[in-house]
């Protein structure tokens, strides 16, 4: 079927719970995709910020034909060997001291949420339970994820929302000050708030935080489920900022694709959990995990990290070249970057995609850049021709 014959089949008996373009994508390979009707695009929205080594890449790939060969699944009461050998790396690198896998990145912030309030519970401080959250921030769609997450237009509608959950204003000390009582128990915030509009946290603002968790007791939450598994750089954005968090959340690019969230947790909040606490069926399942692996082996060596550090500067240097009136602010880490346009982007995210470029908004007027970190500087350069050929077409309101 072309793309015509599959969006009708689609809209047909899928759900309508997207705002879908009228493409279909069916094959990729590195970072190029190609649409049902053969079209070919440069894609620099990745699944959004997920297919971290691009598509089909050949590593991944057989990293999950042997694991097909030898279990596709078993449950969390046995031991599953990818699994130990992901959580062992990622404990490490990151300094923490357990791993919990799940599914998405939504699970990871509710298993962090649940965490946090069985930890005071089982401390006898069952009153503290309320989380401090951030404006604009975006931490998922299941129901106490949808609650943190500072955007009242994901509320609408879905009311009651979880209790326990209170907003300050991104990048202010003293609004998030003024919000701890005797419930806080912690404060939840992205290092760069990706659907808020990809703005990265002051280095001072999160330095506060952990100085004031310390001062108070409280236990600081990362969410990086966006801007981690190297997105920034680093493999984990609090190692950009020399801010070692409590929790940290993971998912998008943390398998390449492959379905998979994690939770890592330090050592006074993991004790928190324990049997029967908290559950995923398919958290961490072997497929996943063998795939995790082999992310981790190749972005998280340094000569790639490096790499994904030179090609966000070569990134932000062509996009700072346009000089485009109607650009009004670059913002971002390593190849996590946001063009604020000074109007609504869709007309100019269309003109993009039919000149073979595909871009994704960060709200309505941001303009999201999170290419696959493998990505080429000629992959690049021709990305931002293109975009600007599309500012040329861009009609001014």
């Amino acid at each position: 079927m072309n793309n015509a014959e599959l969006t009708a089949v689609g809209s047909e008996y899928v759900m309508n719970t997207y705002a879908r373009y009228p493409l279909a994508l069916v094959r990729g390979k590195g970072s190029k995709i190609w649409d049902a009707d053969g079209k070919e695009y440069l894609d620099f929205i990745g699944g959004i910020a997920v297919c971290v080594l691009g598509h089909s890449d050949q590593r991944l790939n057989k990293a999950l034909q042997e694991q097909s060969e030898k279990l596709w699944h078993c449950s969390n009461l046995f031991w599953i060997e990818p699994q130990i050998e992901l959580a062992k790396k990622l404990v490490q690198n990151s300094g923490l001291s357990k791993a919990f896998f799940c599914n998405s990145g939504a699970e990871a912030n509710e298993a962090a949420i649940k965490m946090v309030r069985k930890y005071f519970y089982r401390r006898g401080d069952q009153k503290r339970h309320s989380i401090i959250v951030f404006k604009n921030s975006f931490h998922g769609r299941t129901m106490a994820a949808l609650t943190a997450t500072g955007q009242p237009k994901y509320h609408e509608g879905f009311a009651p929302l979880v209790p326990g959950f209170a907003y300050a204003d991104f990048n202010d000390l003293n609004s998030v000050k003024a919000l701890i009582n005797d419930e806080t128990a912690a404060v939840m915030v992205e290092p760069i708030q990706g659907e808020g509009g990809v703005t990265p946290a002051d280095i001072e603002f999160l330095q506060g935080l952990r100085q004031i968790c310390d001062q108070k007791g409280l236990v600081l939450i990362f969410d990086e489920v966006q801007c981690g598994i190297g997105r920034s750089g680093h493999f984990f954005t609090f190692q950009k900022y020399g801010v070692k968090p409590d929790i940290v959340t993971l998912a998008k690019g943390i398998a390449g694709g492959f379905p998979m969230g994690v939770m890592l947790a330090g050592e006074l909040p993991v004790t928190g959990f324990e049997p029967g606490d908290h559950a995923s069926t398919f958290g961490g399942n072997p497929l996943g995990t063998a795939v995790g692996n082999a992310v981790f082996d190749i972005v998280g060596q340094e000569d790639f990290l490096q790499q994904v550090r030179d090609k966000g500067k070569y990134l932000q240097n062509n996009l700072q070249a346009l000089k485009d009136k109607r650009i009004t602010e670059l913002r971002g880490l390593g190849l996590m970057l946001g063009l604020e346009m000074n109007a609504n982007h869709t007309g100019l995210l269309e003109i993009c995609r039919r000149k073979g470029l595909l871009l994704i908004g960060a709200g309505p007027k941001v303009v999201r850049w999170v290419p696959a970190l493998n990505i080429s500087e000629t992959e690049m350069k021709q990305a931002v021709e293109i975009f600007a050929e599309a500012l040329d077409e861009w009609p001014e309101d």
